[in-house]
């Protein structure tokens, strides 16, 4: 079993920084990849990063430029590096896990409508508020 724990989260003035981590636990032949999504009040979960087993990142258009996703095998940590945050960056920040992964998935289907379906394993979130 997969279980996440994020970190991170707190408020910031429009153009500031965040960092937000998510320390994962899971047996040691586990197979998942890892993303980040957003859900601010009244508006549906939206993939923001997903980085699959060789480190590469794919980002929402809405983020690109400004935020970094990586992940750090030796501490079981995946990050998220928010820069340039914006007002419409305020959000509940969670991460998930895909046990199944799959190109699709671990790629351009987790930053696509619906892909929080794919992840199975969802931490508790960490709150983001950005002040303008």
């Amino acid at each position: 079993q997969v279980q996440l724990v994020e970190s991170g989260g707190g408020s910031v003035q429009s153009g500031g920084s965040l960092r937000l981590s998510c320390v994962v636990s899971a047996y040691a032949n586990s197979r998942y990849c890892l993303a980040w999504f957003r859900q601010a009040p009244g508006k549906k979960r939206e993939g923001v990063a997903v980085i699959d087993s060789d480190g590469r990142a794919t980002y929402a258009d809405s983020v690109k430029g400004r935020f970094t996703m990586s992940q750090d095998n030796t501490k079981n940590t995946a990050y998220l590096q928010m820069n340039t945050l914006k007002p419409e960056d305020a959000a509940m920040y969670y991460c998930a896990a895909d046990l199944s992964p799959s190109p699709w998935t671990c790629g351009l289907g987790a930053v696509h409508r619906g892909g929080e379906l794919h992840f199975e394993v969802w931490g508790q979130g960490t709150q983001v508020t950005v002040s303008s």
